[in-house]
């Protein structure tokens, strides 16, 4: 059966979402963590392309990823390939680490936008592994809020809706 080629232009904007197989963990402890991020860090260089905001969470990952010249499959299919070879090579396994192909969701409102971003760095607290999205170290959360030094998403992007303001976004996450 063919797949369906997913919506894509210049600027198109995604919410992704990538599962474990069989709900299964994708990371087992903070290395894997740091590896998969590595492993965006140096995709975004080669493929150049814009992550707005992500959170990585035990069994699967969200994030939102802007791209300009390469389609989203292109680029997730290097994350994730990058990702498995090391984590099956790690953990001495085989077969596949992600349930079926990642999922994607056009953004192509700004409303639609902010309601991901906060959806997104809530994922902890509703999952009740942290009371703040701030104790969440697996997460963008903090860097847009300007607790930590931002290393390679693009926050401006999220921050242009509150007027650059940080706290403007703090309050607009956490009143839900």
């Amino acid at each position: 059966m063919v797949r369906k080629i997913r919506e894509w232009y210049p600027g198109a904007k995604y919410h992704i979402i990538c599962r474990g197989n069989h709900r299964d963990d994708l990371f087992r402890d903070d290395e894997d963590y740091k590896v998969y991020l590595n492993i965006l860090k140096e995709t975004k260089k080669k493929l150049i392309y814009e992550i707005y905001c992500y959170c990585l969470m035990t069994n699967h990952i969200h994030m939102v990823i802007a791209t300009e010249e390469i389609r989203i499959g292109n680029i997730m299919k290097r994350i994730n390939m990058c990702y498995s070879i090391y984590f099956n090579k790690k953990y001495n396994l085989t077969g596949h680490l992600f349930q079926d192909r990642y999922k994607s969701q056009l953004i192509k409102e700004d409303k639609h936008m902010l309601e991901v971003s906060r959806y997104i760095h809530l994922n902890p607290v509703k999952a009740n592994m942290v009371k703040n999205p701030e104790d969440y170290e697996w997460s963008s959360y903090n860097m847009i809020i300007g607790m930590h030094r931002e290393k390679f998403i693009s926050s401006q992007r999220i921050l242009d809706y509150f007027n650059s303001s940080r706290q403007l976004y703090q309050k607009f996450v956490e009143r839900m």
